[in-house]
């Protein structure tokens, strides 16, 4: 799905099929924030790791064009639905048409802003058309802002949220976090470390469900997994998220994440 472009009547008609999908099979608030979550993933990869590719999709010279995810956590660039009312609420329309005229951050944040509002939508059209009481939809709410919203991650207002030390860190198991290799090359991160004793007291406790986020996927950090930092914007991603293994990171003298290094190759 994330090749987009030109086959919009059978991307749209794919999505709403898997829209469906989700409506038949789905009963619980738990089932519906696992598709929230899906969906989620799908437009943070487009507006971070895949957002080169996006931009390339985004032409003005299109047709109205709808960022939708996906629940499969791809995404997909193409023309709205032509059902009318909609199998699902409908993305933003015509996110193509600013792509040039504004600067490409503030183009992005704002498409960023419109998808959790369309995230949300989505997520409470299925709690409304299951029957879900006060008690459910509660319990949707709590899990959705659980996570940091689709423009915190791509503005990186979730990484300033904690702050991540540098250097080498002491064992504490039940609070993990990643740590990024302390050395005069600034070479990326080893495998992450787990979080100082120093940080583990009651404040830094209050902030460990949304410390240390993936800047690809937003996702916490998890102990054992790799994680890399970017030498330039500073944002930690899972080895996984920008294809980055334990071994190709020991060859890279400086990690430029898929963001910063499209960024600077339209500069």
């Amino acid at each position: 799905m994330d090749e987009g472009g030109g086959a919009g009547a059978a991307a749209a008609a794919a999505g709403n099929a898997a829209g469906a999908a989700v409506h038949h099979n789905a009963r619980s608030a738990e089932d519906v924030f696992r598709d929230f979550r899906a969906r989620r993933a799908g437009i943070v990869k487009a507006l971070t790791t895949d957002v080169e590719k996006f931009y390339r999709q985004c032409d003005p010279e299109k047709e109205n064009l709808c960022l939708y995810g996906l629940p499969n956590e791809t995404w997909d660039v193409t023309l709205p639905a032509e059902e009318v009312p909609p199998e699902l609420p409908e993305p933003a329309l015509g996110i193509n048409f600013a792509r040039d005229g504004m600067i490409e951050k503030d183009w992005l944040s704002l498409v960023a802003v419109h998808s959790d509002a369309w995230l949300l939508s989505v997520a409470f059209y299925f709690g409304a058309r299951f029957g879900f009481d006060k008690e459910a939809r509660r319990r949707l709410f709590t899990m959705i802002n659980g996570l940091p919203t689709v423009y915190e991650v791509v503005t990186g207002i979730a990484k300033k949220q904690t702050k991540v030390s540098n250097g080498s860190s002491k064992s504490n198991k039940s609070n993990p976090k990643p740590s990024k290799q302390s050395n005069s090359n600034s070479k990326p991160a080893k495998p992450p470390q787990p979080k100082d004793e120093e940080d583990s007291g009651p404040e830094g406790a209050e902030d460990e469900d949304q410390a240390y986020m993936c800047g690809a996927c937003g996702e916490t950090y998890a102990n054992g997994e790799f994680w890399i930092c970017c030498d330039v914007c500073e944002k930690w991603f899972h080895g996984k998220c920008v294809r980055i293994t334990p071994a190709k990171a020991e060859h890279i003298k400086q990690y430029k994440c898929p963001g910063c290094s499209s960024k600077r190759s339209r500069e």
